[in-house]
């Protein structure tokens, strides 16, 4: 059927009437984002003649994402989650917050409650015989001070692309720790070198981003968050520099500024030193926090967690 059918005054008066708009009592919140929501979605329908099995079937997709508990995937996958963190640093940024260290996407995989450690973790648990990794930093703010007591709640996956509690069995809590920072800010920890990873074959996912002609790869990363009493919540990851899909993330995680160098130790006194008897991989890294300010956006997320079985 031919496009543009429904006026914008008719659409607009439905999608108000749907919402609730000429009710008393409801959440004034909600009634006005689903009245905004369903017009611009009325819209899309009439303008570009969507069909009402392409709808049903979208709503079908929804559903067995869903059931699926993708949702998690799809949201950074379609540039939403990266969307998210372009608007919080934009508040921050009028609201004179600046200077911190960039943040990036939670991404669905992070499990609460990791060991709690004193300044330096092991994480992995030595059943990977992947390439091992030292990395090491400290926790500034943004004039340059250490923070103390911060903690750096870190997770990755293994060198196959797989998390613990998610895809093949691992130890519990392999590659998650929080480690607390020292007095000078410092913290340090042994892994070994994640790897990048695809959406799962066949997953709803990845049937969504191959009708976009999208890949579905991530680049190996290690996820963060740091906190601190007094300071802003940090969320984000650095990247493993030379990964082929580096700048080509699909779910939109990469930022110039979190590529930090990757060093390969051959050196046998070195790999002697660090009670080794093959080469290994070190980083460093140094986070910056930025204040509480009152009044400015919220850093901390409330979203659904998985659950540690």
């Amino acid at each position: 059927m031919p496009a543009n059918l429904i006026s914008k005054t008719d659409m607009k008066a439905l999608a108000a009437k749907a919402a609730g708009l000429d009710q008393p009592g409801g959440d004034p919140r909600v009634k006005e984002v689903v009245n905004r929501l369903l017009y611009r979605l009325m819209q899309v329908i009439d303008e570009l003649d969507v069909s009402m099995d392409e709808f049903w079937a979208g709503v079908g997709y929804l559903g067995e994402a869903a059931k699926a508990n993708e949702l998690g995937l799809v949201v950074p996958g379609i540039a939403l989650e990266h969307f998210l963190d372009l608007r919080l640093d934009e508040a921050e940024r009028l609201a004179g917050l600046d200077g911190g260290t960039a943040r990036t996407i939670e991404g669905p995989l992070y499990i609460s409650d990791a060991p709690l450690c004193k300044h330096e973790a092991r994480l992995d648990d030595g059943t990977d015989d992947g390439e091992i990794l030292f990395m090491e930093g400290q926790v500034f703010d943004t004039k340059g001070r250490p923070v103390p007591g911060a903690i750096v709640d870190v997770w990755h996956a293994n060198s196959f692309g797989f998390y613990s509690f998610f895809g093949p069995p691992q130890s519990p809590y392999n590659l998650r720790r929080r480690i607390e920072t020292d007095a000078e800010g410092r913290y340090r920890f042994r892994s070994i070198m994640p790897s990048g990873y695809g959406c799962p074959p066949g997953s709803n996912t990845e049937k969504l981003l191959a009708m976009m002609g999208r890949h579905g790869q991530r680049p190996a990363h290690i996820h963060f968050f740091v906190t601190a009493d007094g300071y802003r919540q940090l969320t984000t990851q650095i990247n493993i520099d030379g990964d082929k899909y580096l700048h080509d993330d699909f779910a939109f995680g990469t930022r110039d500024d979190l590529i930090p160098p990757v060093e390969r130790v051959t050196n046998a006194a070195e790999i002697h030193k660090a009670g080794l008897n093959k080469p290994f991989a070190r980083i460093e890294f140094d986070f910056k926090m930025t204040r509480e300010q009152a009044g400015a956006p919220s850093t901390i997320v409330r979203r659904e967690h998985a659950v540690a079985a």
